[in-house]
């Protein structure tokens, strides 16, 4: 990987477009899992279009890979001519309320190298879940905390994520993923009940953290990426968890359908149902 990212860009996006297209050739259950979520979510697409979608999902997913090393291993002076960078005034203007702030975004094929623009205008820590691997897991943590100058914090080490609100900073959030019925709600996602992580609504009511958005993304052709990011979210947390996290899931909607094939659609975000609904996902 650390080769991986001396690459010219140009090559990185070949070279990745091509090892994710091999990819969704041989990870069949993958392929499959993408396809049934883009049936649900884009029911008004043709059999032909989502084809076309999905092949376009697994080239993001290979430069996703290309992006990653970029992430932990490029200089600054290589990215800083890719990136383009809107609304830091948002997350300043947030921070200084001095409550810290929750770094909302989701998962999409970007976002360890937009995590890494976020770093130009402020250090965070990241919240994540352990990696299976445990190689992998450990490249993760070292270079996540050196580039992002905070060390990362554990999803479920609640003390430590209210003691970084406390001192006011910044904690990265991705709460897109389905990690069961505990404190989760079925709320719409693209217009599918879906088992939704509630914790962006329960931090925010805890901490008085503000909750900013931001969405990277990647351009067309081999011109670079832009960051979004949002104003704090107003009236947030309202005192009603399911309408904040409706809300959430709506937000996340918005930005995907921008670029629907950088989304990570491998992953079986639908796979915890309602009581009565079958498993989308079963053989």
């Amino acid at each position: 990987m650390k080769v991986m990212a001396t690459l010219p860009f140009r090559w990185q996006l070949a070279l990745g477009g091509r090892v994710g297209r091999w990819l969704g050739r041989i990870a069949r259950r993958r392929r499959q899992i993408a396809r049934i979520n883009l049936e649900q979510c884009f029911p008004e697409w043709s059999p032909l279009q989502r084809e076309t979608w999905l092949d376009a999902h697994f080239a993001s997913l290979g430069i996703g890979l290309f992006e990653t090393a970029m992430a932990w291993w490029a200089p600054d002076e290589k990215l800083r001519g890719l990136a383009q960078v809107e609304g830091a005034e948002h997350l300043e203007q947030a921070l200084a309320r001095g409550k810290g702030v929750i770094l909302l975004t989701g998962h999409f094929t970007t976002l360890e190298l937009g995590a890494r623009f976020i770093t130009w205008q402020h250090a965070f820590h990241a919240m994540y879940r352990s990696h299976k691997n445990p190689l992998y897991e450990t490249v993760m943590r070292r270079e996540r905390e050196r580039r992002s100058q905070l060390p990362p914090l554990p999803h479920e080490d609640l003390r430590g994520l209210l003691r970084a609100f406390k001192r006011g900073r910044v904690v990265w959030y991705a709460p897109d993923q389905n990690h069961g019925r505990r404190n989760s709600v079925f709320v719409p996602f693209f217009g599918i009940p879906t088992c939704t992580i509630t914790a962006t609504s329960r931090l925010a009511a805890l901490s008085g953290a503000a909750v900013v958005p931001y969405f990277p993304r990647r351009l067309p052709g081999a011109t670079g990426y832009k960051v979004v990011i949002l104003p704090a979210l107003e009236n947030f947390p309202s005192g009603d968890v399911i309408a904040d996290t409706a809300r959430i899931n709506a937000l996340l909607e918005q930005y995907i359908r921008q670029t629907p094939e950088q989304y990570l659609w491998v992953h079986r975000r639908f796979k915890t149902r309602p009581p009565g609904e079958s498993d989308f996902y079963s053989d």
